[in-house]
């Protein structure tokens, strides 16, 4: 007998839970992979953050043999997705407070469901654990760059994963990585064929400073869709970047690993920097060797915490040294979007998990008109940093 949806729009699914039953406590949706149930991902539980926290395992609504799915058939289409989108977010809204944060964990199969719902309504989601999985591609879903800037991804592959296909793998982490504009946590562990120890308690880490920083913070914001004024740059807005976006790593410490800037351009791009007003230079506290902070006088300075990347001292950028050549500065959220979508900065890893949600990567200029856009872009920074 072939795949059968059991469940319509209006159908209720079924569930397993745990955790805080608070209705505006943060919520974590699993979402199980092909064939098996909504108990099957209740196992890695132990590892995932106490406190007030509310879990929900949901089961797919397509019945596959003697477990369950999200979708009919292979590749899902169009249709199939909107529908369990449909589906998902009828029940979803059922679900306590409309405002509290919700995040997904998605295994195999589970993965591409999470990336239809992600994709189909970014607004409603905080973040995804993305395990051993691919995104659903082919199914007419809005995947431009910038899709899913504010929202912080954690993903897993297994380096010897044969349950789904290497292409898509490859294409799941490089679009990811280099398009979506999601601060991304990636990683590739031994093995494939079954969920790894390793990757459950890294999943569990990253989940529980996600939620901590949202009980800190709030919600990122997300992007709404007007071009931000650049006073610092000639037009007042920013350029798109030629090219696409360069490889970065995506853990930490983040570093450019293609279309690095010529050496002399960097040094070009530190006399321009360490000129600017207000501007003192000094050996970074954080980074790997070599790399030069840029720093403001905290007592005259009035921006925010956010707009720093170590308060403690007013660093509020840092250069890469030589070959890389990039640079990290902490900018307003509408700006650090805008830079995202149009190929002039990369999320840090961590960006609204462990630091500001406006921290990012500005890959190092590879020409002299890439010396100006870079020098504008850090001195918004400042100006964000001075208040």
């Amino acid at each position: 007998m072939g795949d059968q949806r059991l469940a319509g729009p209006d159908d209720i699914p079924l569930v397993a839970r745990w955790g805080t039953e608070h209705p505006a406590a943060p919520l974590v949706v699993a979402l199980h992979g092909s064939g098996t149930s909504e108990h099957s991902l209740i196992e890695i539980s132990p590892w995932l953050p106490h406190g007030p926290v509310a879990y929900v395992a949901v089961r797919g609504p397509v019945q596959q043999g003697t477990g369950y799915a999200w979708f009919t058939g292979g590749p899902p289409d169009a249709d199939d997705v909107a529908l369990s989108c449909r589906w998902f977010f009828d029940w979803l809204d059922t679900e306590g407070d409309p405002d509290r944060p919700v995040l997904l964990v998605g295994f195999r199969e589970g993965v591409t469901f999470a990336g239809a719902l992600m994709l189909t309504a970014p607004h409603r989601f905080a973040g995804a654990g993305l395990l051993y999985g691919a995104l659903p591609f082919d199914a007419g879903l809005p995947m431009g760059r910038g899709a899913l800037s504010g929202m912080p991804v954690f993903l897993a592959h297994g380096e010897a994963d044969v349950r789904t296909p290497a292409p898509l793998l490859a294409r799941t982490w490089d679009w990811l990585a280099r398009e979506s504009g999601a601060p991304l946590w990636a990683e590739r562990e031994p093995g494939g064929a079954q969920l790894a120890g390793e990757v459950v308690g890294h999943l569990g880490t990253w989940l529980g400073d996600r939620l901590d920083h949202l009980r800190a913070h709030g919600e990122n914001p997300l992007p709404d869709g007007d071009e931000p004024a650049w006073p610092t740059l000639t037009g007042g807005r920013l350029p798109a970047r030629s090219g696409p976006p360069p490889e970065t790593a995506t853990t930490v410490p983040q570093h450019q690993l293609t279309q690095n800037a010529p050496a002399d351009r960097q040094e070009e791009l530190w006399k321009r920097l360490s000129a600017l007003d207000a501007v003192t230079t000094a050996p970074a506290t954080v980074g790997v060797a070599g790399t030069r902070s840029l720093l403001l006088d905290r007592s005259a300075a009035t921006g925010p915490d956010p707009a720093y990347l170590v308060p403690d001292v007013g660093e509020f950028a840092h250069l890469h040294p030589d070959p890389d050549g990039s640079v990290h500065v902490a900018l307003p959220d509408e700006l650090a979007y805008d830079a995202i979508a149009k190929g002039w900065a990369v999320p840090h890893p961590l960006a609204g998990v462990r630091v500001g949600s406006g921290m990012v990567l500005v890959p190092g200029p590879r020409d002299d008109a890439e010396v100006d856009v870079v020098t504008g872009i850090v001195e918004a920074a400042r100006r964000y940093a001075v208040g």
